[in-house]
């Protein structure tokens, strides 16, 4: 399995829209940039699709258009861009990749894309988009993956997290998200089955530490989390970490992130980053 990180900045980017702080400005002078989240496996399937997908295609020369099955945490504009989609399709796509596209998100996410498209979407195009309505612990299968929900703490509306498995293959996605509920816990004991190959990490806070109740993790909870799941039996030594979605706010500068590397023996992901599982 492939798996290619086109995004791997928070909400606001980096360097951050509108800021002036030291950092950003460092960042826009060395050329430092992340753009928004968003993660494909195989080329079919991505999590996320955000507002910087454009960037994805044009900089980075990922086919969006291949992308046959998409994931989404919840509704918030950084990993969920859905105006977007009236472009899937009519004069402005042709000889696309894969002409069909299922969505899978909260009821949240499916009433936002309507918001979104309802003013310009044209027939042709959304006739090869279907809407899937998905809620926490359930279990999907299409084209050869097998996919389940689990539930992220970050906001009011359901958002959802990812065990993937496809190919003898598991990857656990846990971005956007504070500390895990036990109840991901316990349906991961449920599911069972062989060691994550990889587990994607929220890594917003990075070196800070998380306040109580937060909606992201640094590497202090980062590292609860593997200890956890090394404790059921599904991380291990051939689990591969990857921490991703740094903010402005944490400064992650090259340094701080080799630190982190060297410290955890984790990952740190950055915008184009290819994994072979």
């Amino acid at each position: 399995m492939k798996v290619t990180f086109l995004g791997t900045g928070a909400a606001e980017g980096i360097p951050a829209l509108f800021c002036n702080c030291e950092f950003c400005r460092g960042a826009r002078k060395n050329g430092e940039f992340r753009s928004r989240s968003q993660v494909v496996l195989d080329g079919e399937l991505s999590i996320e699709f955000p507002p910087d997908a454009f960037y994805h295609t044009s900089v980075l020369g990922a086919d969006l258009s291949a992308i046959k099955y998409l994931l989404v945490t919840h509704s918030h504009m950084d990993h969920f861009y859905a105006h977007d989609f009236i472009l899937r399709g009519y004069k402005y796509a042709q000889n696309m990749t894969s002409s069909a596209l299922d969505i899978y998100g909260n009821a949240e996410v499916v009433s936002v894309f309507g918001e979104c498209t309802k003013r310009e979407l044209r027939d042709v195009v959304s006739e090869n988009i279907r809407l899937h309505t998905v809620s926490a612990f359930e279990e999907l299968e299409f084209g050869g993956w097998r996919v389940h929900t689990l539930l992220a703490k970050h906001s009011s509306q359901e958002p959802l997290l990812y065990a993937l498995e496809k190919g003898g293959k598991r990857v656990l996605y846990l971005t956007d998200t504070g500390r895990l509920p036990e109840e991901d816990y316990l349906f991961l004991d449920q599911i069972g089955g062989k060691l994550f190959d990889l587990i994607v990490l929220d890594c917003t806070f990075l070196w800070g530490k998380a306040p109580e109740g937060a909606r992201h993790m640094g590497l202090e909870e980062n590292m609860r989390v593997i200890a956890r799941l090394e404790k059921m039996g599904l991380a291990g030594g051939g689990t591969k970490k990857v921490i991703t979605h740094f903010s402005h706010n944490s400064a992650p500068t090259k340094e701080s992130l080799q630190r982190a590397e060297k410290t955890y023996g984790v990952i740190s992901a950055y915008d184009g980053l290819s994994l072979e599982l």
